[in-house]
């Protein structure tokens, strides 16, 4: 007879639009039961339990209480930044692990204290940062490590999600975009910028010219950046949310991919086909599994599996608090690139 899988017992936080993409991974994780949705808006955590098959939902006023009565293995913040501290500090005296939406927090200094107070508790403690999860950037590392493209010269992206054009832009899905002070970097690019420093190492420099393009919003929309990297390879992103792609999902892969080495480039195109082009010879498709399930190449199941592969085999996580403030001092770098018009070195 089998042994029955074990479990790790989750509280989690937020019923958002993204929360679903979540939710839905976390059933499909034998060794993970989701206790509890706890929302602001009790009604929305009752109907996100509902749809997920959840045995119970609270309110947020009723979360300390709830941690108490439960004593979870982890909780799952899925709420807006400027909740994840306290989030934060109700786990940290409760020795309860932490999976940490991105932003982390809406300053530098508030994403540090989110940090340093996991930390004091000694909480494992991983931040959501699915787009390394991706299967394409997988495959990427993949063809790198196996010394494929020779050394990494350049990585170029270009994305046009053509979402935030209009004047009721974001109105539908994630309306708190609209009042960001900093969006497309602070929300999107940190992305892209944690994805750079997966596939290249450190970086040591940025240059950023932002944009906002729709006047009905408050933060940037659109910008280039270019990042130097201690190897002495470059990476650069051009990003739009305004503009648009001919692809029709361009939040599948989120944008094109090219990386160039001294052996030949790699292409991602936005089905999420990977070409691999040798120097003097034809081109082939790499194979590699993706698929249009959950959100972009069912990355953030990607992640929770990392997430309880970790927790149950007392492995370290690949986004810890500590390793992701290097790509939010990324973030910061791009916003003092932009105010002071130059080059930002970036302490190591």
């Amino acid at each position: 007879m089998s042994t029955p899988p074990q479990k790790l017992r989750g509280i989690a936080i937020g019923a958002g639009y993204f929360s679903q993409f979540q939710y839905e991974a976390w059933s499909r994780i034998p060794e993970v039961q989701i206790l509890s949705v706890v929302n602001r808006n009790l009604d929305r955590a009752r109907e996100t339990a509902a749809k997920f098959n959840i045995p119970h939902a609270a309110a947020l006023a009723e979360l300390p209480a709830l941690l108490d009565a439960t004593q979870p293995d982890f909780i799952d913040i899925i709420t807006p930044p400027e909740t994840h501290l306290e989030l934060v500090k109700l786990a940290a005296p409760r020795g309860i692990a932490v999976i940490c939406q991105k932003p982390l927090a809406p300053t530098w200094e508030e994403a540090v204290a989110v940090v340093a107070e996991a930390k004091r508790a000694g909480l494992p403690f991983l931040v959501h940062e699915n787009w390394r999860w991706q299967p394409w950037y997988r495959a990427m590392k993949r063809e790198l490590e196996a010394g494929t493209l020779g050394e990494l010269f350049s990585i170029s992206v270009r994305m046009r999600m053509g979402d935030g054009w209009a004047d009721d832009a974001y109105l539908a899905r994630q309306p708190f975009f609209r009042t960001y002070p900093r969006l497309l970097v602070h929300e999107t690019g940190v992305h892209f910028l944690d994805a750079f420093r997966f596939l290249g190492g450190e970086i040591t420099s940025v240059y950023a010219r932002l944009q906002k393009r729709n006047a009905a919003i408050a933060g940037e929309d659109a910008g280039q950046i270019v990042c130097g990297f201690a190897s002495g390879a470059t990476a650069i992103l051009d990003a739009s949310r305004y503009n648009e792609t001919d692809t029709p999902d361009p939040r599948y892969t989120f944008g094109t991919v090219r990386l160039d080495g001294s052996k030949g480039h790699l292409e991602l195109d936005t089905d999420g086909h990977l070409t691999l082009k040798p120097l003097g010879q034809p081109a082939r498709r790499i194979d590699y599994a993706h698929e249009r399930r959950g959100f972009a190449g069912d990355c953030v199941y990607a992640l929770q599996r990392h997430f309880t592969d970790c927790m149950l085999g007392g492995r370290e996580f690949e986004s810890t608090g500590e390793d992701y403030l290097k790509t939010v001092a990324l973030v910061e770098a791009c916003y003092r690139s932009r105010a002071e018009n130059r080059v930002v070195e970036i302490a190591s």
